[in-house]
């Protein structure tokens, strides 16, 4: 049983000029919502339900999605406010007690799912990125690794060509959001800028595990209108 939440909440602002009155996870790729071929990846790989995390248009994915897709089971953690990706987050897996699966609504990044688990099991991770090769210079957090896989650091908008960059998937144990839980789920927090960077700070074992599948970010113009290229066609 994996249950994996998706970050659907923002305001998808970079791709108004190309989807003005959509959120941006429900952007259309030939004639589907995007976030249909995330799901479709997911499931897949094994996934047995998701929670959305959404917030803006909130009645867009509801009533598009109803309580399953392909028959699996959808939940909503809706916010009522903007909470960011982190206040979202911790909205959303409120109650959680097993290891979960967190996406990017917006991203598709293309990760056997069962490699992900092996590797999270065997280093023991609290908190495993899924990491990929960047050929943008600054555009996505670049990351640091030690030899056995371990993040050292993490570079805010820093990331260079060819580095490890983040992908947006995560296997999380749900300890690992014990140091933000003292804060309530209603409060504004960012996942890299606060939590992440808190639990490193705080001595939490972080991995990262490098894929070379397809990744594409449609929150930008230039990716969603080459999505229809990359994306699998059913």
């Amino acid at each position: 049983m994996v249950n994996a939440v998706i970050l659907a909440g923002g305001f998808g602002t970079r791709l108004r000029e190309a989807v003005p009155d959509i959120p941006k996870p429900m952007a259309p790729i030939r004639n589907r919502p995007f976030l249909e071929y995330l799901m479709d990846y997911w499931i897949t790989q094994g996934v047995t339900s998701f929670t959305l995390s959404v917030g803006y248009m909130k009645e867009v994915f509801i009533q598009h999605f109803g309580a399953k897709y392909k028959n699996v089971p959808i939940f909503y953690a809706v916010e009522n406010k903007p909470l960011g990706t982190g206040g979202g987050l911790l909205l959303a897996t409120e109650g959680f007690k097993e290891t979960f699966l967190v996406l990017n609504g917006d991203t598709y990044c293309e990760v056997t799912l069962a490699d992900l688990q092996t590797f999270h099991r065997k280093h023991s991770s609290h908190w495993t990125f899924t990491l990929f090769r960047s050929n943008k210079v600054g555009r996505y957090m670049g990351v640091k690794l030690i030899e056995d896989g371990r993040i050292t650091s993490l570079q805010l908008g820093k990331g260079e060509v060819g580095e490890l960059a983040n992908g947006g998937v995560y296997m999380i144990n749900p300890s690992a959001l014990d140091h933000a839980r003292y804060v309530t789920a209603l409060e504004k927090k960012s996942l890299e800028d606060e939590l992440v960077t808190e639990f490193i700070e705080l001595g939490g074992t972080l991995y990262g595990f490098e894929t070379s599948g397809q990744f594409i970010d449609i929150g930008v113009p230039e990716d969603y209108y080459r999505a229809s290229d990359v994306l699998p066609s059913s």
